[in-house]
Protein backbone atom coordinates (compact mmCIF):
# COMPACT_ATOMS: atom_id res chain seq x y z
CA UNK A 1 0.00 0.00 0.00
CA UNK A 2 2.66 2.29 0.63
CA UNK A 3 4.30 1.93 -2.46
CA UNK A 4 1.50 2.24 -4.33
CA UNK A 5 0.91 5.60 -2.16
CA UNK A 6 4.61 6.97 -3.36
CA UNK A 7 3.87 5.85 -7.03
CA UNK A 8 0.88 7.76 -7.24
CA UNK A 9 2.82 10.82 -5.40
CA UNK A 10 5.50 10.46 -7.67
CA UNK A 11 3.39 10.77 -10.42
CA UNK A 12 0.83 13.68 -9.76
CA UNK A 13 4.15 15.57 -9.00
CA UNK A 14 5.53 14.89 -12.63
CA UNK A 15 2.21 15.84 -13.70
CA UNK A 16 2.51 19.07 -11.92
CA UNK A 17 5.83 20.23 -12.96
CA UNK A 18 5.37 18.90 -16.46
CA UNK A 19 2.62 22.15 -16.88
CA UNK A 20 4.49 24.25 -14.53
CA UNK A 21 4.88 27.81 -15.31
CA UNK A 22 4.74 31.79 -14.18
CA UNK A 23 2.30 32.40 -11.37
CA UNK A 24 1.71 36.11 -12.60
CA UNK A 25 -1.31 38.22 -13.45
CA UNK A 26 -0.61 37.92 -17.72
CA UNK A 27 -3.04 34.28 -18.60
CA UNK A 28 -2.44 32.66 -21.75
CA UNK A 29 -0.04 32.67 -24.70
CA UNK A 30 2.47 35.56 -24.71
CA UNK A 31 5.20 36.57 -27.06
CA UNK A 32 8.24 38.96 -25.99
CA UNK A 33 10.15 40.84 -28.70
CA UNK A 34 13.90 41.90 -27.77
CA UNK A 35 14.58 44.06 -30.47
CA UNK A 36 15.36 47.40 -28.18
CA UNK A 37 16.83 50.24 -30.19
CA UNK A 38 18.19 51.49 -27.00
CA UNK A 39 20.95 48.97 -26.87
CA UNK A 40 20.91 48.10 -23.51
CA UNK A 41 20.38 43.95 -24.52
CA UNK A 42 23.92 42.30 -24.80
CA UNK A 43 25.48 39.18 -25.42
CA UNK A 44 28.99 38.60 -24.26
CA UNK A 45 31.96 36.18 -25.42
CA UNK A 46 34.68 35.25 -23.50
CA UNK A 47 37.98 34.20 -24.38
CA UNK A 48 40.23 33.30 -21.63
CA UNK A 49 44.03 31.93 -22.21
CA UNK A 50 47.32 31.93 -20.61
CA UNK A 51 48.20 34.71 -22.13
CA UNK A 52 45.28 36.84 -23.09
CA UNK A 53 41.82 37.20 -22.13
CA UNK A 54 39.52 38.78 -25.25
CA UNK A 55 35.66 40.05 -24.53
CA UNK A 56 33.45 40.77 -27.05
CA UNK A 57 30.11 41.92 -26.47
CA UNK A 58 27.21 42.93 -28.70
CA UNK A 59 24.44 45.22 -28.30
CA UNK A 60 22.48 44.94 -31.95
CA UNK A 61 20.23 41.62 -30.83
CA UNK A 62 16.67 40.57 -32.06
CA UNK A 63 14.14 37.93 -32.05
CA UNK A 64 11.20 36.23 -30.41
CA UNK A 65 10.63 33.85 -27.37
CA UNK A 66 6.92 32.65 -27.21
CA UNK A 67 4.88 30.67 -24.74
CA UNK A 68 1.84 29.99 -22.65
CA UNK A 69 2.37 31.41 -19.37
CA UNK A 70 0.98 28.43 -17.56
CA UNK A 71 2.60 25.52 -19.63
CA UNK A 72 6.26 26.75 -20.57
CA UNK A 73 7.82 23.49 -20.81
CA UNK A 74 5.42 22.65 -23.55
CA UNK A 75 4.92 25.56 -25.69
CA UNK A 76 8.36 27.48 -25.31
CA UNK A 77 9.57 28.45 -28.62
CA UNK A 78 11.51 31.42 -29.95
CA UNK A 79 14.71 32.31 -31.63
CA UNK A 80 17.21 34.66 -30.40
CA UNK A 81 19.57 36.69 -32.74
CA UNK A 82 22.78 39.46 -33.35
CA UNK A 83 24.67 40.75 -36.30
CA UNK A 84 27.63 39.40 -36.44
CA UNK A 85 29.40 42.62 -37.57
CA UNK A 86 27.82 44.08 -34.37
CA UNK A 87 30.39 42.28 -32.23
CA UNK A 88 32.90 44.44 -30.42
CA UNK A 89 36.00 44.00 -28.84
CA UNK A 90 37.63 47.14 -27.87
CA UNK A 91 40.50 46.83 -30.29
CA UNK A 92 39.35 48.01 -34.05
CA UNK A 93 42.13 46.02 -35.63
CA UNK A 94 41.58 42.96 -33.56
CA UNK A 95 37.85 43.52 -34.78
CA UNK A 96 38.72 43.50 -38.58
CA UNK A 97 40.44 40.35 -38.13
CA UNK A 98 37.25 38.72 -36.19
CA UNK A 99 35.10 39.84 -39.22
CA UNK A 100 37.26 38.73 -41.69
CA UNK A 101 36.86 35.58 -43.50
CA UNK A 102 39.27 33.02 -41.34
CA UNK A 103 37.16 33.76 -38.37
CA UNK A 104 33.80 35.04 -38.38
CA UNK A 105 33.53 35.88 -42.46
CA UNK A 106 30.73 38.54 -41.23
CA UNK A 107 30.36 39.43 -45.25
CA UNK A 108 29.45 35.96 -45.90
CA UNK A 109 27.74 34.99 -42.33
CA UNK A 110 25.70 37.76 -41.33
CA UNK A 111 24.07 36.24 -38.11
CA UNK A 112 24.64 34.27 -34.95
CA UNK A 113 21.74 32.53 -33.71
CA UNK A 114 20.36 30.59 -31.23
CA UNK A 115 17.08 28.57 -32.13
CA UNK A 116 15.03 27.06 -28.97
CA UNK A 117 14.33 23.34 -29.72
CA UNK A 118 13.30 21.70 -26.32
CA UNK A 119 12.83 22.84 -22.54
CA UNK A 120 14.40 19.33 -21.08
CA UNK A 121 13.17 20.09 -17.04
CA UNK A 122 12.15 22.84 -15.13
CA UNK A 123 15.03 23.18 -12.55
CA UNK A 124 13.49 25.62 -10.20
CA UNK A 125 10.35 27.74 -10.05
CA UNK A 126 9.35 30.58 -7.83
CA UNK A 127 6.21 32.49 -8.79
CA UNK A 128 7.59 34.96 -11.39
CA UNK A 129 10.42 33.42 -11.76
CA UNK A 130 11.53 30.08 -13.63
CA UNK A 131 14.98 28.00 -14.80
CA UNK A 132 14.99 26.06 -17.42
CA UNK A 133 17.04 23.41 -18.78
CA UNK A 134 17.21 24.20 -22.27
CA UNK A 135 18.25 22.62 -25.89
CA UNK A 136 18.42 24.81 -29.09
CA UNK A 137 20.71 25.16 -32.21
CA UNK A 138 23.47 27.62 -32.53
CA UNK A 139 24.20 28.93 -36.04
CA UNK A 140 28.00 30.42 -36.22
CA UNK A 141 29.33 30.74 -39.74
CA UNK A 142 27.50 28.34 -41.57
CA UNK A 143 27.53 25.57 -39.00
CA UNK A 144 24.85 24.53 -36.78
CA UNK A 145 25.25 22.48 -33.28
CA UNK A 146 23.32 22.11 -30.75
CA UNK A 147 23.92 23.37 -27.27
CA UNK A 148 21.97 22.55 -23.71
CA UNK A 149 22.41 24.78 -20.94
CA UNK A 150 20.69 26.77 -18.28
CA UNK A 151 18.38 29.65 -18.27
CA UNK A 152 16.47 32.04 -15.95
CA UNK A 153 13.53 33.61 -16.80
CA UNK A 154 11.87 36.09 -14.97
CA UNK A 155 8.20 37.74 -15.66
CA UNK A 156 7.36 41.70 -14.78
CA UNK A 157 3.75 42.31 -15.11
CA UNK A 158 3.43 45.91 -16.63
CA UNK A 159 3.65 48.62 -13.86
CA UNK A 160 4.88 52.31 -14.22
CA UNK A 161 8.58 51.02 -12.66
CA UNK A 162 8.40 48.58 -16.05
CA UNK A 163 7.47 51.55 -17.66
CA UNK A 164 11.12 53.02 -17.46
CA UNK A 165 12.33 50.54 -19.64
CA UNK A 166 9.72 49.31 -22.34
CA UNK A 167 5.36 49.51 -22.80
CA UNK A 168 3.43 46.18 -21.61
CA UNK A 169 5.07 43.03 -19.84
CA UNK A 170 8.54 42.76 -19.72
CA UNK A 171 10.61 39.01 -19.76
CA UNK A 172 14.20 39.21 -18.35
CA UNK A 173 16.13 35.94 -19.98
CA UNK A 174 19.68 35.33 -18.50
CA UNK A 175 22.10 32.54 -19.55
CA UNK A 176 25.46 31.25 -20.11
CA UNK A 177 26.66 28.33 -22.18
CA UNK A 178 29.94 27.09 -24.06
CA UNK A 179 30.91 26.49 -27.74
CA UNK A 180 34.42 25.56 -29.31
CA UNK A 181 35.30 27.83 -32.11
CA UNK A 182 36.63 24.33 -34.03
CA UNK A 183 33.46 22.88 -34.21
CA UNK A 184 31.99 25.69 -36.40
CA UNK A 185 35.19 25.85 -38.80
CA UNK A 186 37.22 28.34 -37.35
CA UNK A 187 40.57 26.87 -37.05
CA UNK A 188 43.91 29.43 -36.72
CA UNK A 189 47.34 29.01 -35.23
CA UNK A 190 46.85 31.53 -32.14
CA UNK A 191 43.82 29.77 -31.01
CA UNK A 192 44.87 27.41 -28.03
CA UNK A 193 47.26 30.64 -27.27
CA UNK A 194 45.81 33.79 -27.94
CA UNK A 195 42.36 32.94 -28.60
CA UNK A 196 41.04 30.01 -26.80
CA UNK A 197 39.15 27.31 -28.71
CA UNK A 198 36.49 27.15 -25.77
CA UNK A 199 34.28 30.18 -26.04
CA UNK A 200 31.92 30.95 -23.29
CA UNK A 201 28.77 32.96 -24.17
CA UNK A 202 26.43 35.12 -21.50
CA UNK A 203 23.40 36.38 -22.66
CA UNK A 204 21.34 39.05 -20.64
CA UNK A 205 18.21 40.43 -22.41
CA UNK A 206 14.87 42.22 -21.82
CA UNK A 207 12.23 42.01 -24.39
CA UNK A 208 8.42 43.43 -23.94
CA UNK A 209 5.15 41.74 -25.03
CA UNK A 210 4.16 44.99 -26.80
Amino acid sequence: MNRFLIALFVLFTAISLSAQGFKVSAKGDQTFNFEDKGGRNQATFFSRTLLEDITGTSNNIKGKVLFSVDNIESTLTGKISITTESIKTGISLRDEHLQGEAWLDAKKFSEISFDIKKVNKIVKSEGNKLVLNVTGDFFLKGKTKSVTSDFTLIYLDASEKTKTRAEGDLLNVRGKFNIKLSDFGIESKVIGAKVADDIEIEVNIVGSNK
